[in-house]
């Protein structure tokens, strides 16, 4: 009766979690079903689920409606900048704060944790001014240095790296290894999964990212895919289908980047966290 009624939870489990997942799915599943309809199938009640002949022409027509070439091509180089640059800082930061030890270290660690309580709007007004008397604005410059480190980021480096065992560095000192080698040679290779979650985090949240290029690009040609969906959900001969498409493209380096490193964002997520 044990094993039957456990066997009965995990088969409830499971068609609890599968359903749950196919409800999260239904808006991306609408998104992508009316990318390739026709305008009048849009709205049509009840809802037609599957367009009845897929116009893929949807996706050239509306991405030729504004320049999202260069949109494109703007976002994915402040969101691989911001990525890599994240990545080294807070590899770094997170590795120092979890194997030295240090004066002041568990102050410094809180004190970057207590950061993560400030909502950017609280801060949006001063990193502007800073930003404008520096020079930067409409420039890469002022879109990337203002991202480019994350106190979740130094967070989620530090709970992984500390779980690594003192003896393997220390090992590697007394072979003779210099502290920047441990870090390049030892620390980094092993921080793959970590390293894979945090830069799929910062890459969409830079790629997504609406709010700060808004204050600081006034120019087209520095504007980057969301502003550009921005000014083309407002024109008003826009129609919803074509909006759908540029929605779905504009959605697609994100999903290849997590389909690609999908094996280790699952380890990183499961060990990250889990001592410290």
């Amino acid at each position: 009766m044990r094993l039957w009624r456990s066997r009965l939870a995990d088969v409830l489990t499971g068609v609890i979690l599968v359903g749950l997942c196919m409800l999260m799915l239904i808006p991306f599943f609408w998104m992508l079903s009316t990318s390739l309809k026709q305008a009048v199938e849009v709205y049509r009640v009840p809802i037609q689920w599957i367009p009845s002949s897929p116009q893929w022409q949807n996706y050239p027509e509306g991405l030729a409606r504004r320049d999202f070439g260069r949109y494109f091509l703007n976002s994915a180089i402040v969101a691989g900048t911001v990525t890599a640059s994240t990545l080294f800082f807070a590899s770094l930061a997170g590795f120092g704060l979890a194997k030295y030890d240090f004066i002041g270290r568990n102050v410094i660690f809180i004190g970057i944790l207590s950061t993560l309580m400030i909502p950017f709007q609280v801060i949006m007004i001063p990193v502007f001014l800073l930003v404008r008397d520096l020079g930067w604005l409409d420039t890469y410059t002022g879109l990337i240095v203002p991202q480019a480190m994350t106190a979740f980021g130094v967070f989620l480096v530090r709970q992984y790296v500390i779980t690594l065992p003192d003896s393997l560095l220390d090992a590697a000192r007394i072979d003779g290894a210099s502290e920047p080698g441990i870090f390049f040679r030892i620390v980094l290779p092993l921080c793959k999964p970590v390293l894979s979650v945090l830069a799929i985090f910062t890459f969409r949240s830079s790629w997504d990212s609406l709010l700060w290029p808004l204050i600081v690009i006034s120019t087209d040609r520095l504007r980057t895919l969301p502003l550009g969906l921005s000014m083309f959900i407002s024109d008003y001969d826009i129609e919803d289908h074509l909006m759908m498409a540029v929605a779905v493209a504009a959605s697609m380096p994100v999903f290849i980047l997590f389909m690609l490193a999908q094996r280790y964002f699952t380890e990183g997520i499961a060990i990250s966290g889990m001592k410290g």
